[in-house]
């Protein structure tokens, strides 16, 4: 078998772990002691958060790419996302590494998204360093949480060399890792000098010529689209004539205008890029990740990134209502289509389908959250248009029906326990474990459908008091378990168009729950509030009080309405049923009936 070769001067490593650990504000602290930032430089926290959505929620959703330099070697980091639903990004990022921080907080332990990202490490066959992170908490359990990781590794099937791996210990917010809880370290040498040692450094064939796997997407304003991914074998110059391999065999030839990689967070233009290194190419009209680009010579694929299919899908139309156009610089069902087109490119867990009705499109992907987060951005770009309830995605096998399944984790207090259970148990939910160490608080674990999850987060945390914690992965199709009602509450509908009024809103207060405050434009078909009965409710929101000449004690008594809780995309999206939509423009977040005449509803209602 033929030797490989190693650039000992690269080391490309991914970043992973559940949302909240750590990870983002330990890339912080890498880039302070390896020298990106010049002394005194003000620098934000969480510089590789850089999407607003990411700073306004804490999390990351889109895998990035920077680099740092330590004792002359390269240190290529890929920050990859926490949470389940942007699996695609996780799958990717995976592609470009030889190795692997796994991130665990010291109190908390491995969680769900722990596993579901340490599942594709394990899989890629990674090198893997894990840190315990957050070790200065005062309810840190270093050892426990120690196990927790092993009982974790064995249960995902590693080998015996991924279980031998090294434990660093760290505190991120200061820059301190260490190879003890107890040492005196105040900087993360220890850590650099582990990537350095244990990582090990991209392996290439001296005799095959360049290839390049795209794993990410850009877009230069002056240099148009951009092609990021690994170098596998081979090097390549600025001018080179090479070719994009796409899928079905197709070629297509390019230039290479300009060479980058990254140093720090920004790109730097180079003459030339060895094997191994992480790769920024421009030049190219069209390209799509998963494509090879390599030489003209010899053009020979590399395997593809191949991604978990989409679990859940969603109808995206344009804007019915009558207040539509008012606010959304993008309306068109034409732009809608091209910036859903534009998504696919850049992340391969999205797919977009054209449906019989030719303003609408059925989006697929692999949970509501990543769908809430596409729509969110859309909005925030000027766009308006309305969404139904997500919808999970049947398979059929011969005559068994069969729907996705998710493995639930449940923290609450013990008090819950009954609450909990009842209501998930309800949505088709079974307890596969039960776990109480007498702390006052118990951990539970649930197979559940995932439709049975869907508006389920905002029940459990009003059940628990807002103190349950509650997290789950995607374990496969199983057996279709069932229906279930989604919701036992029907809505309050608008019957007619106007401006709410407070004295019409008083009187609907003993009816049920309310969603807009006085002043605000409603029309014939638009949800105003929640129902106590299980019913739909026609009212009028528009209503005023007659005006008479007759005057008593308490007549004009000041009208005191309840507060309205602002009504979220996510709210929104888990409160609407199967005949119900969100419009969603950049201003406002309203529901509606999907068919906004309370005749023509009336008319097509099931009679008994």
């Amino acid at each position: 078998m033929k030797k490989l070769k190693q650039n000992h001067q690269v080391r490309n490593i991914a970043i992973i772990a559940h949302v909240d650990h750590g990870k983002t504000t330990l890339v912080d602290a890498m880039f302070k002691q390896s020298g990106v930032f010049r002394q005194g430089l003000e620098v934000e926290e969480r510089i590789m958060d850089s999407l607003d959505l990411e700073r306004e929620r804490g999390i990351t959703i889109a895998a990035k790419n920077c680099a740092v330099m330590w004792k002359g070697i390269k240190i290529n980091i890929i920050d990859t996302p926490g949470h389940a639903d942007f699996g695609g990004e996780v799958e990717r990022s995976l592609s470009m590494a030889d190795g692997a921080l796994l991130l665990v907080d010291a109190s908390e332990g491995p969680l769900p998204q722990t596993r579901f990202v340490l599942k594709k490490t394990l899989e890629a066959g990674l090198k893997i360093i894990v840190v315990i992170n957050k070790i200065d908490r005062r309810d840190a359990r270093i050892g426990e949480v120690l196990d927790e990781i092993y009982d974790l590794f064995i249960d995902l099937d590693a080998t015996e060399d991924q279980l031998d791996f090294s434990v660093i210990y760290c505190i991120a917010l200061e820059g301190i890792a260490k190879r003890n809880p107890d040492d005196r370290e105040q900087n993360l040498d220890i850590l650099f000098d582990a990537i350095f040692e244990e990582i090990p450094a991209p392996a290439y064939d001296p005799d095959k010529p360049f290839q390049m796997l795209v794993s990410d997407l850009g877009y230069s304003d002056y240099l148009g689209r951009l092609a990021v991914g690994r170098v596998f074998n081979g090097r390549a110059r600025q001018s080179d004539q090479l070719v994009r391999l796409g899928s079905g065999n197709s070629k297509e030839v390019l230039r290479i205008t300009k060479l980058q990689t990254y140093a720090g967070q920004d790109l730097k233009e180079i003459e030339e890029v060895l094997p191994g290194d992480i790769a920024v190419i421009s030049g190219i009209e069209e390209v799509y990740i998963g494509d090879t680009i390599c030489t003209r010579e010899h053009p020979v694929p590399l395997k593809r990134i191949t991604v978990d299919q989409p679990t859940v899908s969603m109808r995206f139309s344009i804007n019915t209502s009558p207040l539509a156009g008012r606010e959304g610089k993008y309306v068109q069902s034409s732009r809608i289509w091209e910036r859903l087109s534009r998504e696919t490119l850049r992340n391969v867990a999205i797919r977009v389908e054209k449906t019989q009705d030719r303003d609408s499109f059925l989006v697929m992907g692999r949970g509501e959250f990543q769908m809430a987060i596409l729509i969110e951005t859309m909005r925030r770009e000027g766009f308006e248009l309305s969404v139904g309830r997500p919808q999970v995605i049947i398979r059929y096998e011969g005559e068994k029906i069969l729907e996705p399944m998710e493995h639930l984790f449940i923290d609450c207090d013990e008090t819950f326990m009954g609450v909990v259970t009842e209501k998930l148990s309800l949505r088709r939910g079974r307890m596969t474990n039960l776990v109480n160490h007498d702390t006052g608080r118990i951990r539970i674990e649930f197979t559940i459908p995932s439709r049975g999850l869907i508006g389920y987060r905002d029940e459990f945390l009003t059940d628990t008091k807002g103190t349950g914690i509650m997290n789950s992965y995607f374990i496969g199709y199983q057996k279709f378990r069932g229906d279930f009602p989604t919701r036992f509450m029907g809505s309050l509908v608008a019957d007619r168009s106007g401006s709410a009024v407070a004295y019409a809103l008083s009187n609907l207060k003993a009816r049920g729950n309310l969603f807009i405050t006085p002043g605000e434009m409603v029309y014939e078909g638009m949800i105003v509030g929640e129902h106590n009965r299980e019913h739909d409710l026609n009212v009028n929101v528009c209503k005023e009080k007659k005006l008479t000449n007759i005057r008593a004690a308490g007549k004009d008594d000041a009208i005191i309405l309840p507060p309205v809780l602002p009504l979220t995309l996510e709210r929104a999206l888990h409160f609407i049923r199967e005949d119900e939509q969100v419009e969603v423009t950049p201003l406002s977040i309203r529901l509606r009936k999907a068919e906004l005449s309370a005749s023509k509803r009336h008319s097509s209602r099931p009679r008994d």
